[in-house]
């Protein structure tokens, strides 16, 4: 799978999904670090990948329709999450995406639970 992480993670993280066998690139990367949120979605949609991000804001479906940037995950964290526990959370992603594709939808992922919105699918 493609994805995108946004600035708010880091090399570790990157290392987790690469280590898991997919492409991943990140904002740093490419250099869009304080670039509008509509920007990143809109570069997510020109790439067809999906953006991991602990912004809430991309959790809009009206603002940025999942279905559009090959879909969005929004991580949630308490605040000042250890390390640990964010590499917990991206670890339980990485195993719900062998039961089911993030493509075309949004996923919420806290601890222990991920709720999904699905897109409508156009005709």
């Amino acid at each position: 799978m493609r994805f995108k992480l946004d600035e708010n993670f880091g090399r570790r993280t990157q290392h987790i999904f690469r280590a898991g066998g997919h492409d991943v690139q990140t904002v740093r990367e490419e250099k869009l670090q304080g670039a509008s949120d509509y920007h990143l979605y809109e570069v997510c949609c020109a790439e067809q990948r999906c953006l991991i991000t602990l912004d809430l804001d991309f959790a809009d479906i009206i603002r940025f329709p999942p279905a559009k940037a090959g879909g969005i995950v929004v991580i949630r964290v308490p605040k000042n999450p250890s390390l640990l526990l964010l590499e917990q959370i991206i670890h339980q992603f990485l195993k719900a995406l062998t039961q089911m594709s993030v493509k075309n939808k949004l996923w919420i992922v806290e601890i222990g639970r991920i709720r999904i919105h699905q897109s409508e699918t156009e005709d």
